[in-house]
């Protein structure tokens, strides 16, 4: 049975840890911050790792930003990182979209369940996209709407895609719009399934919790395409060119950022206790996702 180590506060253990990896993957939300709360000495233990010569690329579930928004959040919390380094839910899924999934030349369009972050990365890729922050969305349903979504006058003929996301702003009108895409043959993506989202030290709706209405109306749920979707480590690990057994996911939350660094066949894996996962999950007996050690918080990494 697996095994997981507690680093925190034995520096030769963090020290014969870290020797064993060149590439370290991050998760943010729950690991780095919760919300806009930094967790303490955060910037200061990743100047230590890139000091050491490591690289870092943060992974993220969270699609309501871009990676120029995460580039933006990460230069405000004062933590060194540049685009290239930044995987979001978003781009992934922009990238499955536009160079893997094979639809109809008059299929193209997306129908957006989702913030401004999607939008963003499918623009970076050529994608034409409906829904998502359009201001004619938010707002209650009508007695036309519903005339109109039942004989199908009030759809995109392009929309081939229905790519779901946190969405701050859902409402039955865009859960309607949703249903009757997909109703109508449309691809069913999602940018993750989080069941919830670390946020200003508490937990709220994720992705998943949004577009449960969908998953529940329609029957089936979508393909997703963040942790712990290998599709996502496949496009890190081609812009990355790493090896995977020199590689370590760090992050709080077993069934997504674990469970993507253990399905990835990586090196290790670090559970960090600062957001959704507790300890007594993996050290129960018969856990299922263990990482191979865990630190109270990233910090804790400084010795």
């Amino acid at each position: 049975m697996s095994v997981s180590h507690c680093l925190t506060g034995d520096k030769v253990a963090i020290d014969a840890f870290l020797d064993q990896f060149d590439v370290f993957l991050f998760d943010c939300d729950g690991v780095l911050w919760s919300g806009n709360h930094i967790f303490p000495d955060v910037p200061e233990t990743l100047d230590m790792l890139r000091n050491r010569g490591k690289r870092l690329v943060f992974v993220t579930n969270n699609s309501t930003k871009s990676r120029q928004d995460y580039k933006a959040k990460f230069d405000k919390a004062g933590i060194q990182a540049n685009v290239e380094e930044i995987f979001g839910s978003s781009y992934s899924a922009a990238i499955y979209i536009a160079r893997i999934l094979d639809l109809p030349a008059d299929k193209k369009k997306v129908y957006i369940l989702g913030e401004s972050g999607i939008e963003q990365e499918l623009a970076s890729e050529g994608i034409k996209y409906c829904g998502g922050t359009d201001p004619n969305m938010r707002r209650d349903i009508e007695q036309e709407d519903f005339d109109a979504l039942a004989d199908g006058s009030a759809l995109d003929p392009e929309v081939g895609v229905v790519l779901a996301g946190l969405d701050f702003h859902v409402n039955y009108l865009k859960l309607a719009y949703g249903l009757a895409y997909l109703q109508r043959g449309a691809v069913y993506l999602a940018t993750n399934t989080d069941s919830t989202l670390p946020m200003s030290k508490s937990f709220f709706l994720g992705a998943g919790g949004v577009g449960a209405p969908l998953v529940t109306s329609f029957g089936k749920e979508p393909l997703s395409l963040g942790k712990p979707s290998q599709a996502m480590l496949d496009a890190v690990e081609a812009k990355v060119k790493m090896d995977r057994s020199r590689t370590c996911m760090i992050g709080d939350r077993l069934n997504t950022d674990i469970r993507f660094g253990i399905d990835g066949k990586l090196g290790g894996t670090l559970a960090v206790l600062t957001g959704v996962s507790k300890k007594e999950e993996f050290l129960a007996d018969g856990a299922e996702t263990v990482p191979a050690a865990y630190v109270e918080k990233l910090s804790d990494l400084l010795g």
